[in-house]
């Protein structure tokens, strides 16, 4: 959303307000929406090393890069703190202007809450008020009645209570402003208001569904990258150990799924996957095609076409490691039926049609491959990334035994 007001750095040209992507399910940087159709992140040499030089056949596979962002942290004598984004030469400017007066709720998302940081609060994590948050996602997200007012979030395990137990949360997935509020933590306490930090601008890949159901997977059976120190060596290989990245070559990192019968959504966190066996894996992919009332079987054939398409480009990649990188499996929890309804956000199809689900590779920060820019002696690997064909390997057959009611 756009600020007309000077903010700092890049004065004199239309600012961004940058606010956290409420669809985030995974991962551990924090996701900003820059505009409907636009996401950013924290730049790292190596993942845009590896969008400049993305492979023509992995395109349809990735999201579409859009260029980078500079963005300042700027404080107001409340110490309410926000995200700023100075658009450039070559950035998209298809955001319309808006004047501080009017325009939709969420511009002011970040004017509304009441960021504050708390030196007395547990490891120095940021407050904010809860039913300012809800009241503005209720006035701006498509789904306004899917965020509960009586969300609650914690400091370290986000969705487990205090028995260690993880509930199944109906509502807007919270992951996505934990990491958020980490972040701004991480950035007031090392950069002072003025510096400018870069961010890579990348589509946002569920823009175009109505009630985006979301499954995040960690792929592969190694996580750690080549330049990993020895302790998040031998830390990325206990996980990938004590969870289904082992046995399976994947594990579940992240998920949100639109309960139909109840009109929200249900989630579960990085920590619920990294606990799954691989039966729990299974009965887990199970419930992600499940929406309350039935088992979306209409979805299987696409989405294994879909990964069968993907492991046919990925066999063809030689030297590429895609250490720690993500898959996506995306649908959109509102079945639109056959009908001449012109209102329906989606036209009749008949048929399969791929547009009804996606599947896309994310997180490309310990990417590795032959010619990289970020690292002109990087350590080779022959051939393709063996561990994540393993990984979609294993997806497409749990998938194919559902389609088959195994």
């Amino acid at each position: 959303m756009v600020g007309q007001s000077p903010l700092g750095p890049g004065e004199g040209r239309a600012a961004v307000l940058l606010q956290p992507f409420v669809h985030q399910v995974g991962g551990h940087t924090s996701m900003l929406t820059y505009d409907e159709h636009t996401i950013c992140k924290p730049l790292v040499s190596q993942e845009l090393s590896f969008y400049e030089s993305l492979p023509l056949a992995m395109r349809q596979f990735t999201p579409q890069y859009k260029g980078i962002v500079s963005v300042h942290l700027k404080k107001d004598s409340l110490g309410n703190l926000t995200l700023i984004a100075s658009p450039g030469l070559g950035q998209p400017d298809s955001c319309g202007r808006l004047d501080s007066a009017g325009g939709d709720p969420a511009v002011t998302l970040w004017h509304k809450c009441k960021w504050t940081a708390s030196a007395s609060s547990e490891h120095g994590l940021v407050k904010w008020s809860h039913s300012q948050v809800t009241k503005t996602f209720k006035d701006s997200c498509p789904g306004k009645k899917l965020l509960r007012t009586d969300l609650q979030y914690h400091t370290d395990s986000l969705l487990e209570d205090a028995n260690g137990k993880q509930p199944e949360r109906k509502s807007y997935n919270p992951w996505g402003l934990h990491c958020h509020r980490q972040h701004l933590n991480r950035m007031s306490s090392k950069h002072n208001e003025n510096k400018l930090q870069q961010f890579l601008l990348l589509e946002n890949v569920v823009s175009k569904y109505s009630y985006p159901c979301i499954l995040d997977l960690k792929m592969g059976t190694r996580q750690h990258g080549d330049d990993a120190s020895e302790e998040k060596k031998a830390r990325h290989i206990k996980k990938c150990e004590q969870s289904t990245s082992a046995s399976l070559g994947v594990r579940i990192c992240g998920m949100q799924v639109y309960q139909a019968d109840t009109g929200h959504f249900l989630c579960k966190d990085k920590y619920y996957g990294r606990k799954l066996s691989p039966e729990g894996f299974r009965q887990t992919l199970r419930q992600f095609l499940c929406n309350g009332n039935q088992l979306r079987t209409d979805l299987l054939e696409p989405i294994i076409l879909r990964l069968k398409a993907l492991l046919s480009v990925i066999r063809k990649q030689s030297s590429y490691r895609f250490y720690s990188s993500s898959l996506l499996i995306i649908y959109d929890g509102q079945e639109h039926k056959e009908s001449t309804d012109h209102h329906l956000p989606f036209p009749k199809t008949h048929g399969t049609n791929p547009s009804r689900v996606d599947v896309r590779m994310i997180d490309f920060a310990h990417t590795t491959f032959k010619g990289s820019k970020s690292n002109p002696n990087p350590t080779l690997h022959d051939g393709p990334d063996q561990g994540y064909i393993f990984g979609l390997e294993n997806l497409i057959k749990i998938l194919q035994n559902l389609s088959e009611g195994k």
